[in-house]
Order: structure tokens, then C-alpha cells, then sequence
């Protein structure tokens, strides 16, 4: 009796430790990572979360990839609820696409769009075609030039080699939209850390690891620095010429060197869309340096989603503490707002604009 005793109670404790087991191994299966992790801040703060701007506004940074064919009505009735005056559609494409969208807003809504021409900058050993494109889509209606991130970072020419952003080939094409005076919005390169080591020190760890294919391996892609000063290059090349350097031009997280560049060159603008993250983590410099230069900052959203504004607003106009960004990858850590007076606040909303885009209506921008 005592040995089944012993053994039952050696069964159970087998058993018991099992079960323990198993249940820390279910445990750590379950254990969630940071891609899970919302807390539910206990901050009690005054809160002003904003569905509508301030002042009417134009979004120099859209993208509506379906204009030449799409239903505007729909789109405009929410631009309208958001105050968004105008916006600029970079995706303009050229030839007849460009020509269908053009004709789709000057019989809808005349006013509420400008729509900017693409050219296939890989034809670089063709640049008469290329300036001759530019020339028509400028005389179509076209109010500027998109040149998206590929080039300098993947285009490349016909003998396979990647064509540099200051590529001396394409001068002719920085030259004439000078001579047209219309501007380039140019984006260039990607956040400096999908160039770092993925670890974790690196702040866009959470970005690189749900879209690998931002990674940039140094065996594949040029080096972020190089791209930077080819960029730079250009601007200083093609004085005459206006250039939007997009998202802040990468240095939102490094407003100093922004400034310098704006010191050095009186023909680059940038604009605000998908980095707001930069500046609502520092309020206080980005505060001060958006104020210093506020002659050269215009609105951008890129990607369009109406409620994603809401949160543009409220960095820029509220002196709001401690709230979320919209998207986690983008920013992991909270929002403050920037409380700008009005007279910068308009100017990055629409003044600025007003002044690269003479053909846009005024009357609505008061």
C-alpha cells in the first residue's frame, strides 16, 4: 500500500511538473511583442483633438493615382469638411493620362486641383524627348514636376547603371522647368536608419521589420549620404530653378541641417507629408525652427486618408501633450503639439503655396 502510495504521489508530481512546464512553454508562445503592445496611457491632460484646420489649407503632397477617371465629387465633399483648399496631385503622369486628368478637373472642379507632370527620367540618353514632354505638360495645364524616389536610388540608364540625382545629362530638364517657372517637388532617398544596422538600436526597427523590402544593404543601394549630397548638388546647380525637397528632405530628425541648407539655398522649399512624427516629438525646437523658417515650409500629407489630417492639426495648432500618431511603424512614441501662431500656421498652410502657384484662385484663401 505504501509503495502505491509513493508511486501515485511520484505520478502526480510528474504530472504537476508537466503541467507547469507546458503551461510556461504556452506562456512564452503567448508572450506578446511590440507589434501588439497599445497601453492605455492613465495621463490626464487637457485635450483639443481636431477634425477641421484652422484656416483653409493646400496639400502640396497628394496622390490620387485614379484621377483621370474618377468620380471627384466624393473626394472634394471631404476636402471640404477638412477645410483643405486645394490640393496637388503629384501623380499626373503624362501624355494622355495626364491629359485625361486635367480634363477631368477643369469639368468638375477647376479650382480645387493642380496636377503635376511625371517624366521617365530613366530615358536620361534621350533628354530632348524628355524636355520636350515636359514642355507639353506644362502646356496642358501641368503646374509642376514630381520626380519620385526611384530616381538616384534604383533607376537606372541603358547600360544598367544608376542614374545620380545630379546626373549631368539631365541638366536640360532642372533648366527648362526653371525657364517655365515651375517647381520640382523631388523626393530622394528614405529615412537615414533603413540604412543602419537592423538591431535594436535602431528606431525604425518596427517599420523594417513589417515592410523588409525598405531595408537598404549597402551591397544594393547606394549610401544615404551620397544620395543627400547628390541632391544638394542639384539644387545649388539649377539656382533659377524651384525645388520642394519632399518630407522634409529626410532631416526631420536633424531640423539644424535643414536649416543650413535653406541658409545656402534661397530655391529649396520643403514640405511636412508622412514626417510629422519628426516634429511632434520635439516641440519645443521644431516650435522654433518652424517659426525661423516659416517662408519655406508648406503642408503635405502624401498617402490620403481623411481622418490621418486630424492629426497634422493638432500637432500644428495645439499645444496638446502626450497623444498618439496614426501610424505605429512611423512612430512609436507620442505626439505633442507645436501651437504655432496663425501668421506661420498660414503660411505653411497656404501663403507659402500661394506663392509658388500663381495660378491658383486666391479668393478662397483669405
Amino acid at each position: 500500500m505504501r509503495r502505491r502510495a509513493l508511486a501515485a504521489l511520484g505520478i502526480l508530481a510528474f504530472l504537476g511538473a508537466a503541467y507547469w512546464i507546458i503551461g510556461r512553454i504556452q506562456y512564452r508562445l503567448k508572450v506578446m511583442d511590440v507589434e501588439e503592445y497599445e497601453p492605455r496611457s492613465t495621463l490626464k491632460v487637457p485635450a483639443h483633438p481636431k477634425t477641421r484646420a484652422k484656416f483653409p489649407f493646400i496639400d502640396v503632397h497628394g496622390h490620387q493615382w485614379f484621377m483621370p477617371v474618377a468620380d471627384l465629387d466624393p473626394l472634394v465633399k471631404e476636402m471640404d469638411e477638412l477645410n483643405m483648399g486645394l490640393m496637388v496631385n503629384l501623380s499626373g503622369y503624362r501624355g494622355t493620362l495626364l491629359e485625361w486628368s486635367l480634363k477631368n478637373v477643369a469639368e468638375h472642379h477647376a479650382k480645387r486641383f493642380l496636377i503635376f507632370v511625371n517624366l521617365d527620367l530613366e530615358k536620361v540618353d534621350d533628354v530632348p524627348a524628355l524636355v520636350a514632354q515636359l514642355e507639353s505638360g506644362v502646356k496642358q495645364g501641368a503646374a509642376g514636376l514630381k520626380v519620385f524616389k526611384g530616381f538616384g536610388l534604383t533607376d537606372k540608364d541603358k547600360d544598367g547603371k544608376r542614374i545620380a540625382i545630379d546626373d549631368p545629362r539631365l541638366a536640360p530638364v532642372w533648366e527648362k522647368c526653371g525657364e517655365l517657372q515651375v517647381p520640382v517637388l523631388i523626393h530622394s532617398g528614405e529615412p537615414s536608419p533603413f540604412w543602419s544596422p537592423k538591431d535594436r538600436f535602431n528606431e525604425r526597427w518596427l517599420e523594417l521589420k513589417q515592410e523588409p523590402d525598405r531595408y537598404r544593404p549597402p551591397d544594393r543601394f547606394p549610401p544615404f549620404e551620397q544620395i543627400v549630397a547628390e541632391q544638394h548638388r542639384l539644387f545649388a546647380r539649377h539656382p533659377k530653378t524651384k525645388f520642394i525637397d519632399a518630407h522634409l528632405g529626410w532631416f526631420g530628425n536633424d531640423l539644424a541641417r535643414l536649416g543650413k541648407l535653406f541658409d545656402e539655398r534661397p530655391n529649396v522649399y520643403t514640405e511636412i507629408g508622412a514626417v510629422l512624427a519628426e516634429l511632434g516629438r520635439q516641440p519645443r525646437f521644431a516650435r522654433e525652427w518652424l517659426i525661423r523658417y516659416q517662408d519655406r515650409v508648406l503642408f503635405g500629407k502624401d498617402a490620403y486618408k481623411k481622418e490621418e489630417y486630424y492629426v497634422y492639426f493638432r500637432v500644428l495648432e495645439t499645444a496638446d501633450e502626450y497623444f498618439d500618431y496614426y501610424r505605429k511603424r512611423h512612430a512609436h512614441w507620442k505626439m505633442y503639439g507645436l501651437d504655432l501662431p496663425d501668421e506661420v500656421l498660414k503660411k505653411i498652410y497656404f501663403e507659402n503655396a500661394l506663392a509658388l502657384f500663381p495660378q491658383i484662385d486666391r479668393a478662397a484663401f483669405r
